[in-house]
């Protein structure tokens, strides 16, 4: 009796080892679908001007990153901040500025990445005239990612670029359509200039290069090569490769017709032999 007693006991042991073993439930892949998290409004306390931020993902114990998406218009920045563990941010649209304190003010562009370093005070935002998007990541200590400062004053935001001049700095906006129609429609010139390019153009929800191949494909469609020939000099200037171009208007062939096709690859040649 007492060996079954013996065996028995040996028995559930060892099932309570096994069980004590058996793994914890992995975690599975997250997928957060886009417009699932639509951003908010930044808070002002820590943000001057109009900014939209998407939480968009945090990191589960141990991990200790997270990250966010922020959407900045045109004149809008963080207050001075910095990060125990540091920053890095990933421009994805538009065109913005970063300055770490006693430093001059970096211009920043899409695709770039900047590196803060651990406990640097400093700022980044849109331009003055131009909206950015960046994916900011950062690592938490004892749950804490931010110190956040004092706001980012006008003068501070106004200053010159790293190697430019103040006289250059506080040069006016240039203004596209002015040498065009100014002389002959000067408020045509103005709207233009001040809501298509100075609004429309500058908002972070499609890049500049998006909006070029919009913009391109639209004018192959409507046959407007006058149009198209600026455009095409545009889309050039925002990152459209040569070969994109040619690319969209055979695809356009099969949409709006040869004709409109043929006539946009005479003005896209003439525009590549200037460049």
């Amino acid at each position: 009796m007492r060996v079954f007693v013996a065996i028995g006991i040996l028995l559930g042991l060892l099932t309570a080892g096994v069980q004590s073993q058996t793994p914890a439930p992995e975690e599975t892949i997250r997928i957060t679908r886009a417009g699932e998290q639509p951003p908010r409004p930044a808070p002002a306390d820590y943000f001057t001007g109009s900014a939209r931020v998407d939480f968009a993902f945090r990191g589960s114990a141990p991990a200790r990153i997270s990250g966010a998406r922020v959407l900045f218009e045109p004149g809008a920045r963080t207050a001075w901040h910095s990060h125990p563990f540091g920053q890095t941010l990933i421009v994805t649209a538009g065109t913005g500025r970063v300055q770490r304190w006693g430093d001059p003010v970096d211009e920043i562009r899409q695709g770039d990445v900047v590196w803060i370093p651990p406990g640097q005070k400093h700022w980044h935002g849109a331009g003055p005239h131009t909206s950015m998007t960046h994916i900011a990541i950062t690592e938490q200590l004892d749950g804490k990612t931010v110190e956040w400062m004092e706001k980012v004053t006008d003068a501070q935001f106004g200053a010159p670029l790293r190697g430019q001049t103040a006289e250059a700095s506080s040069a006016p906006r240039p203004r596209p359509s002015q040498g065009a129609i100014g002389s002959f429609a000067p408020k045509l010139a103005d709207i233009t200039d001040d809501v298509l390019y100075g609004d429309i153009w500058e908002r972070p929800d499609l890049s500049k290069r998006d909006r070029s191949l919009a913009t391109v494909a639209a004018l192959i469609a409507m046959n407007r090569p006058d149009q198209l020939r600026s455009h095409l000099r545009i889309a050039r200037a925002n990152g459209v490769t040569k070969e994109e171009l040619i690319e969209t208007i055979t695809h356009l062939a099969f949409y709006s017709g040869w004709p409109n096709a043929v006539t946009a690859i005479g003005v896209a040649r003439e525009v590549f032999k200037e460049n």
